[in-house]
C-alpha cells in the first residue's frame, strides 16, 4: 500500500450547491458519474468548466455501508441543493493516479491508507465527512486531486 503525506488544514466554512444521493461501497462507482452528468446537465457546464468541483460523502454507516453522496460546486443554481461545508480541522492528501484514468483505485487506496494507517496513530478522530476537491490540477497529463477528511482531537 502506498504511503501518503497528510497535511493538517484548518478550513473556513464554504457554501456549495449540488445534488444528493444515497450511495454505498458497491454503487458509488456508478453513482458518481450519474450524479455528475445530471449536475452538468442542470448547470450547462462541462467537466472543465465547473471547477472547483466537490465530491463529498458523509454519515457513513458501518453496518449497512451506506452514506450520503453529494456532487457540486460553489456556483449557485436554483435547481441545486445548498450545503454548508463546515469549518474546522481537515487532513489533506494529494492523490495522483499512476495512469490518469485510474482515479477509483488511487482514491480508494488513499482513503484506506488514511483510515487504517494514519488516523489510528494521529491523535485525531474522523468526523464522518470527506470530500474530493477537483481544480484545474485535476485536468491534463499529470492530474492530481486533493482529498479532505474532517477530523477532531
Amino acid at each position: 500500500m502506498a504511503k501518503f503525506e497528510v497535511r493538517l488544514d484548518c478550513r473556513q466554512a464554504l457554501r456549495l450547491h449540488g445534488l444528493w444521493a444515497r450511495s454505498n461501497d458497491k454503487s458509488v462507482a456508478r453513482d458518481i458519474p450519474r450524479l455528475t452528468a445530471r449536475y452538468h446537465q442542470i448547470t450547462g457546464t462541462g467537466a472543465d468548466t465547473a471547477l472547483p468541483f466537490f465530491i463529498l460523502s458523509r454519515n457513513f454507516e458501518e453496518k449497512t455501508r451506506y452514506f450520503e453522496l453529494f456532487i457540486g460546486s460553489v456556483t449557485e443554481n436554483a435547481k441545486l441543493e445548498p450545503l454548508l461545508l463546515p469549518e474546522g480541522q481537515y487532513g489533506r492528501i494529494a492523490v495522483a493516479p499512476k495512469l490518469g484514468f485510474l482515479w477509483g483505485p488511487a482514491i480508494g487506496g488513499a482513503k484506506r491508507w488514511f483510515y487504517t494507517k494514519w488516523l489510528p496513530g494521529s491523535g485525531f478522530q474522523a468526523v464522518n465527512l470527506e470530500y474530493e476537491y477537483h481544480t484545474e490540477k485535476s485536468l491534463g497529463k499529470s492530474p492530481e486531486i486533493e482529498l479532505f477528511f474532517a477530523i477532531r482531537r
